[in-house]
């Protein structure tokens, strides 16, 4: 069976990693900096609850804070650009975060052992749940609960003001700003909100992996979170969820046996979903 919960915890962070991108690619914007805010929230947290020996909830929640404000920060110049340069930019700052932390050293000794991030070697003996007892069973409903939360949340958004602005944005951004709409605050708070939801992301995955490097954040990790909602559509949080099922449940570990052909069909997944249903394969017409 912990095969199984295994499943469930990655399909939990990834359905928040593509929500990170779902409220951002709402405002009609494309990041591929969310692989960087989500390696952001895993060497926070990590630290915090290998170096300073925190307890993972204020861990987590430092490591989705600090995502946030590093989506903040970068929001404001980036977002200044569209389409092709946007994607570029923030390609360019996922890719440069990457780097610093295949460079990123700082350990502390405990016991007979030193700790903490070694560069290009990674950052091992993240071992919070393990050493508290907690079993794959608990780690997985953990996990579940922000997703669950985290949806929640969105949902809500999607249903208030604040929602009706994202998507009025995503629709003409003109129009949007003929009526007042602050154009650049919209971008950045979605932006901001991605972040903190991709540094929770990383926090989890962090933490149930035990074990994490430089390379476990790079321009594929990206490119599944935007893909997801882009597959199951923008119409609710629900066509993400399907999606992270679908690719990581069928697609990934259904056809583990084609090995690295399962890319080609990832790839030829977001071909069908821009070309046949631009909307999104979950989207029902009329919803």
């Amino acid at each position: 069976m912990d095969f199984y919960f295994g499943l469930i915890q990655l399909i939990g962070v990834h359905t928040l990693l593509g929500l990170s991108a779902y409220i951002v690619l709402l405002t009609g914007q494309v990041s591929l900096a969310q692989a960087a805010f989500y390696a952001i929230g895993a060497y926070v947290s990590g630290m915090l609850t290998v170096l300073a020996e925190w307890h993972i909830v204020p861990a987590l929640a430092v490591g989705g804070l600090a995502g946030a404000a590093a989506a903040c920060a970068v929001g404001f110049p980036a977002l200044r650009v569209k389409g092709l340069m946007l994607v570029i930019a923030t390609l360019a700052f996922g890719e440069g975060v990457r780097i610093f932390f295949f460079n990123f050293d700082y350990q502390i000794a405990k016991g007979d052992i030193k700790v903490g991030p070694l560069g290009g070697e990674g950052f091992r003996q993240i071992r919070f749940f393990p050493e508290n007892g907690w079993t794959t069973f608990d780690v997985m409903l953990f996990i579940w609960l922000f997703v669950v939360l985290v949806m929640a949340l969105l949902w809500w958004f999607d249903r208030s003001r604040y929602g009706a602005v994202l998507r009025a944005v995503g629709e003409d951004e003109v129009a949007a700003q003929s009526v007042g709409v602050n154009l650049t605050a919209v971008k950045v708070s979605a932006m901001t909100v991605g972040g903190a939801i991709a540094g929770i992301a990383g926090c989890l995955y962090a933490h149930y992996t035990t074990h994490i490097e430089h390379a476990s954040f790079n321009v594929l990790v990206a490119t599944f979170a935007i893909a997801y909602p882009i597959v199951g559509g923008l119409q609710s949080v629900f066509g993400t969820l399907a999606a992270v099922v679908f690719v990581q449940g069928f697609l990934v570990e259904g056809l583990r046996e084609l090995g690295d052909w399962r890319n080609l069909l990832f790839g030829a997944l977001i071909v069908l979903a821009m070309n046949l249903r631009p909307q999104g394969l979950f989207w029902r017409r009329g919803a």
